[in-house]
């Protein structure tokens, strides 16, 4: 799959596409529908299918100081994109000028300037322009007047409420992964290469891959049932903490996965941890052997809870 900047023309091969245009992050139930019936009708019209994100997220350009909070990298979005069925992924470099340019310039400019749209699809609620002035009525009546198709994907409902990527981070903050796999059809997945650390795991029997959390969303701190995939494919269960380790000092925020029986080398690896369940919050041990006694109990509810799925 093909990775474009959305501020330079596509090349002639995917001119005309279909666009699924959103931020996409977590590319949940919601995001698929969009882009699954931008999808839908390339295949239909025989034309290229393109889904169209925006890094940074809008958010960190207006509010920079904000605590992270993605759900996925570009490399992952891109991942999920090509599985779906696009053609190509399009990245919008969010910054002063694409937040300055009117919705009618960025119709203009970006969709049939550079991407040579031939149809846009968006979500019922995506807002686009300067001050977010431009809507999915606008987008509309810039479609007739420029030539192309406009489609508009109404929010997809689960437990009566619409799917949304706020609506995932709270699950998560509230460890609520079964919640949040349920509305991203996957389970949340973090990646990241593995770095050296203090090896205190390894000394208490339970050596850990060490993984900067970076600009994630931090769930709810504490010991979840993990899987884990490697760079060669092989897919590993695991019990990892997510946190700052109070029993150690000083504290340092990171996601440290022990996979069972795995040894091997994994520093400097690219790995993926998805957080299948959440199994308690994190906790502050007087002695190592309290510790590691814990440890092995988190490791036993782990293994059961992976073994039912």
């Amino acid at each position: 799959m093909e990775r474009l900047d959305g501020g330079s023309v596509v090349p002639p091969h995917l001119a005309g596409g279909i666009v699924a245009l959103g931020n996409f992050d977590g590319f949940h139930l919601g995001h698929q529908a969009v882009a699954g019936r931008a999808i839908a009708r390339a295949k239909a019209e025989g034309r290229p299918a393109l889904v169209a994100t925006f890094d940074p997220h809008p958010v960190r350009h207006f509010k920079p100081d904000t605590p992270p909070f993605r759900l996925t990298t570009l490399d992952q979005r891109q991942a999920l994109f090509a599985a779906a069925g696009a053609d190509a992924m399009v990245v919008f470099r969010f910054d002063g000028d694409l937040a300055n340019l009117t919705a009618e310039q960025f119709v203009t400019e970006r969709l049939i300037g550079c991407l040579r749209a031939g149809g846009v699809v968006t979500g019922e609620d995506f807002t686009f322009g300067h001050r977010k002035a431009g809507n999915a009525e606008v987008m509309t009546r810039l479609g007739r007047e420029h030539g192309f198709s406009d489609d508009t994907v109404a929010a997809v409902m689960l437990d009566g409420e619409p799917v949304s990527s706020s609506r995932i981070r709270a699950a998560l903050r509230l460890g609520e992964t079964r919640a949040a796999t349920r509305l991203l059809t996957r389970p949340f997945v973090i990646e990241g290469v593995v770095t050296h650390g203090d090896k205190l795991g390894r000394e208490i029997g339970y050596p850990t891959a060490n993984i900067e959390m970076g600009s994630y969303l931090r769930p709810a701190y504490g010991i979840y049932a993990v899987r884990g995939r490697l760079e060669d494919g092989r897919m590993l269960d695991g019990a990892a903490n997510l946190g700052i380790r109070p029993s150690f000092t000083p504290p340092k925020e990171l996601l440290e996965p022990y996979f069972f029986d795995f040894s091997g080398d994994l520093y400097g690896q690219k790995i993926a941890v998805e957080l299948v369940e959440y199994l308690r919050p994190e906790a502050k041990f007087e002695t190592l052997e309290a510790l590691t006694a814990q440890m092995e109990r988190d490791c036993a509810r782990a293994r059961a809870v992976l073994r039912t799925g």
